[in-house]
């Protein structure tokens, strides 16, 4: 029986192949994205998930409650040694402090090979290895990084450097300050942890590498600086929280008391936590799996508008079957094997798009997805056996309960396949999920569109940043009059940063010698005296500060006013004290507000100054008309002042667009969804329309010989969908807003959600609808009368 099922399932779909193309296509765009989306969500669900124990595993974070809570994943250096020393709460306690775009050379004979690392580089207690489980392919996991001067590489590090040689023992130097051997190979990393250091080296060399002594520094928080702690077995997060609140008690006085907070994140946090550095919130999977789940649906939808359209066309075969004795559960299993067979052929071309597909997704997320197969077969066999359910059930009920009689006389009408009542739901369905999409791109789009061209306070077009690695006051003096020397720059500004940048220093503030300090921290800039005109930041009051090495004046920005509740001028000559009163100078100017962060961000109190030792980047504003040789200039100057650092460049505009890498990938991602199921919905509304055309052969015809002319017969088919694009509009819209509106909240700065947004989604709706239909529409309007009444 079964084979006799797949055997006239087989004919049929031969006989009617426009409507199995239609059927696979529509099927397999669907079933690709949910493999797409299913292999997306379980990576991301998967990061860090190998470790030993990890509901027992600890990140240690800083909350700031004052002006508001404020964040960190980083902590006070002294804060994990400290935790691990008093208390006997962890099985094991680790620091780890991550510094990024280290410089690492290579030295073997007469031949030095430079590199820098963007993963960073670690100073490590070797405690951190039996928290998390890297494991050692060679050396021994008790005694590397014990004593200072040793470092452990990965495999793929000790292949990039050494080449087929033994790494262990050999010797490479970070930043020009300090010599490592290497006494251990890690495993290389899997590709689904957040801890992506790749050179880990003794903690023990930590205050020689800054020069700053942080062990006894429980006032400043760099973010980089993280500790780890491997709870005991039966020790609760709240234990570990109780034992923090006692290191803040002893360790802070005063309003301090009340300011400072540590806490446990557990190690399954860590990669959906925004606020402490995660890559991603779990809303936006969820985001992702809906769409999944809405193309899928979208793409049965279609399957079953275009099945049950068909379904007349088989009228007489169903009425001969059920004179012959077929029963109708026969009838149903008949058509869910001609379910089965399209669903078969569309997964095989939906695995294909798949793996054509999976480069591309790991290009967007720059990460390493591979298809699980165990998983990944397990998935397929369900999505396949529920698509074949939800495509071919009602299909199949509709041909099973067909009176015979009236099949075989074809009196069989719409109404006895659910008629176009059915099909008008369908259809709206389609639409209205298409839109949402639709509405939710062009949203994006625009707040992207906002982010990147909104004035930002300052000028980012044509400034190029260059890392400075030493700050020798003599070196860059010269390398600065330089640079004024090359042909097409304008301007050129030492500084620890961009206006806008991803790396900042906050601390706290006094302002005019007052009791106590003020309830907000303050975001420092180390700037020369040339920072305001590169960047185009302008005075509101006051004067910009006279050039010197040390911190003599500050400028501050009209954020910090507001926040005393004063105006510019009442702070002109006032004095400011920052980094717990280590640095006092009078405020001589206040420059107009500029966005110090992103747009997800407030702008935030800034103070600007002068400070040798704080310069880590020369800005260098030029004319873009000029750019190649500028730039080919900048490289042999600064090859020529540090020779045995690594050369690179960033444009202050694609500096800034790192900001929004995850809107633009989220834009991507709905950008493509929204296409595919566009172009189911065509497919579905193209075959149905061909249906249409079939059906209303004879009407057609009529109508052409009593004078319709073509517009009368185009409205024909056009006011039908007309009415159900505006359904699925009006459905599509407050679902699309409510998400939006979700979606924005997470910018400090964004746009208003307008009229025109909605009266764009439906006009880009009805121009595809329209294209999509007015072919098959234009063709039947065309045809000859004379035939079209002969057709029956």
């Amino acid at each position: 029986m079964i084979k006799n099922y797949i055997k006239i399932a087989w004919r049929n779909l031969k006989r009617n192949k426009a409507y199995a193309f239609i059927s696979v296509i529509g099927l397999a765009l669907g079933i690709a994205c949910g493999i797409l989306i299913f292999t997306l969500i379980t990576y991301h669900l998967s990061f860090d998930t190998f470790h030993k124990d990890p509901d027992r595993v600890f990140r240690l974070y800083t909350e700031w409650h004052d002006d508001g809570i404020g964040k960190s994943n980083g902590v006070p250096q002294p804060l994990g040694k400290t935790f691990r020393n008093d208390f006997a709460l962890g099985e094991k306690t680790a620091r780890v402090i991550n510094f990024r775009n280290p410089l690492i050379t290579i030295t073997k004979g007469n031949e030095i090979k430079k590199f820098q690392e963007e993963d960073g580089i670690a100073f490590t207690e070797t405690p951190y290895f039996d928290i998390l489980n890297f494991p050692l392919v060679k050396g021994d996991k008790k005694t590397v990084l014990v004593a200072p001067g040793e470092a452990i590489i990965t495999q793929k590090m000790a292949l990039k450097y050494f080449g087929t040689e033994d790494a262990i023992g050999k010797v490479f130097r970070l930043d020009n300050k300090i010599n490592f051997t290497i006494t251990g190979i890690l495993k290389d990393l899997p590709p689904n942890t957040d801890r992506r250091q790749q050179i880990y080296v003794s903690y023990g060399n930590m205050d020689e590498y800054t020069d700053k002594r942080r062990e006894e520094n429980w006032g400043g928080v760099y973010s980089g600086s993280e500790a780890f702690t491997k709870l005991k077995t039966g020790v609760s997060k709240e234990q570990g929280e109780k034992a923090l609140a006692d290191i803040v008690k002893k360790h802070y006085t005063g309003r301090d008391l009340k300011v400072w907070f540590f806490k446990l994140q557990p190690l399954n946090d860590m990669h959906f936590n925004a606020e402490l550095d995660g890559y991603a919130e779990k809303k936006y999977l969820w985001a992702l799996f809906f769409i999944g789940l809405f193309l899928i649906i979208t793409a049965c939808v279609n399957f079953v508008n275009l099945a049950t359209a068909q379904a007349l066309n088989r009228s007489k075969e169903v009425g001969i079957r059920k004179v012959l004795g077929s029963l109708p559960y026969q009838l149903f299993w008949q058509f869910i094997a001609e379910t089965a067979l399209i669903t078969i052929v569309a997964v095989i071309f939906a695995i294909g798009i798949s793996y054509v597909a999976l480069p591309a997704i790991n290009h967007l997320f720059q990460s390493e997805m591979a298809f699980d197969k165990g998983e990944l077969s397990v998935f397929i066999i369900l999505i396949g056996i529920v698509v074949i359910f939800l495509s071919g059930s009602y299909p199949g009920l509709v041909l099973a309960r067909f009176q015979p009689i009236m099949a075989l006389k074809s009196k069989l009408s719409q109404k006895h396949v659910g008629g176009f009542s059915l099909r008008r739901i369908l259809v709206v369905t389609q639409f209205a999920i298409s839109q949402v999409l639709i509405i939710g791109t062009i949203i994006i789009v625009s707040q992207l569109h906002y982010s990147q061209t909104a004035d930002l306070g300052f000028k980012k077009d044509g400034i190029v940043l260059l890392p400075v690695p030493s700050n020798d006051k003599a070196k860059l003096s010269t390398m600065k009059n330089r640079l004024n020397e090359v042909q097409g720059v304008e301007k050129v500004s030492y500084c620890y940063r961009a206006p806008a940048s991803q790396s900042n220093n906050t601390t706290g503030v006094n302002y005019d010698h007052r009791a106590e300090d003020e309830h907000w921290g303050i975001n420092t800039k180390t700037a020369d005296a040339d920072y305001l005109a590169t960047f185009g930041l302008k005075l509101v009051a006051g004067r910009n500060f006279f050039p010197a090495d040390t911190t003599r004046e500050f400028v501050v920005n009209e954020t910090f006013v507001k926040k005393l509740h004063l105006k510019p001028q009442d702070v002109i000559g006032k004095t400011l004290s920052i980094n717990g009163k280590h640095t006092t100078a009078p405020i001589v100017g206040v420059v107009k507000d500029f966005y110090n962060y992103s747009f997800h961000t407030e702008i935030s109190p800034v103070c600007m100054m002068p400070n040798y030792d704080g310069y880590s980047t020369v800005a260098i504003k030029i004319n873009m008309r000029n750019a190649k040789a500028s730039l080919a200039s900048f490289e042999k100057i600064w090859n020529e002042t540090f020779p045995e650092e690594f050369y690179s460049y960033e444009f202050l505009d694609d500096s800034i667009k790192k900001f929004y890498q995850m809107d633009t990938i989220l834009l991507t991602l709905i950008e493509a969804f929204a296409g595919i199921a566009i172009v189911i919905g065509c497919l579905g509304l193209y075959g149905l329309v061909s249906f249409m055309a079939v059906r209303k052969t004879k009407e057609i015809g009529v109508r052409k010989v009593l004078g319709a002319e073509i517009k009368n017969i185009l409205w024909l088919f056009g006011k039908e969908f007309t009415f159900l694009l505006l359904i699925a509009f009006v459905i599509a819209a407050p679902l699309a807003w409510w998400a939006m509106h979700n979606y924005l909240k997470d910018f400090q700065y964004r746009i208003t959600i307008g009229p025109v947004i909605f009266l764009e989604s439906i006009l880009l709706t009805f121009i595809i609808a329209t294209i999509t239909v007015g072919y098959r529409s234009v063709l039947a309007s065309l045809a000859n009368p004379v035939k079209s009444l002969r057709s029956e």
